[in-house]
């Protein structure tokens, strides 16, 4: 693991949203009460971004099929539940699997996260 220094503190406000290219991952850098968290901007459903999700009691829900993971350890607390009558079916399509999360720290006004 390696750390890696992304961009300035004051580049992400609060309830701020950013995606950026950390050695070759596309990370989605979020300040959501006034904590920051990198999480990885694909959804392990489907691989669709998830950076547009809703923050809801501390996970991120996939716009698309509704799956939602933990932003802290991106443990899923729910799997593919929509399209409703088509989200069992969904859900089938690919197993159950948790958001890849990355640790973050802030060093003199920089935002740095461990890849």
């Amino acid at each position: 693991m390696n750390w890696v220094k992304v961009l300035s503190q004051d580049e992400l406000p609060a309830d701020g949203r950013k995606v950026l290219k950390v050695e070759e991952k596309a990370i989605l850098l979020l300040n959501h009460e006034n904590k920051i968290y990198a999480v990885e901007n694909s959804c392990p459903h489907l691989k669709l971004p998830i950076a547009k999700g809703k923050i809801q009691d501390g996970a991120i829900v996939c716009p698309f099929h509704r799956s939602a993971f933990d932003l802290c350890s991106g443990d899923v607390t729910n799997w593919t539940p929509f399209p409703p009558g088509i989200g069992k079916v969904m859900a089938m399509m690919s197993k159950e699997k948790g958001l890849s999360v990355f640790p973050t720290r802030i060093e003199e006004g920089s935002i740095w996260v461990e890849v």
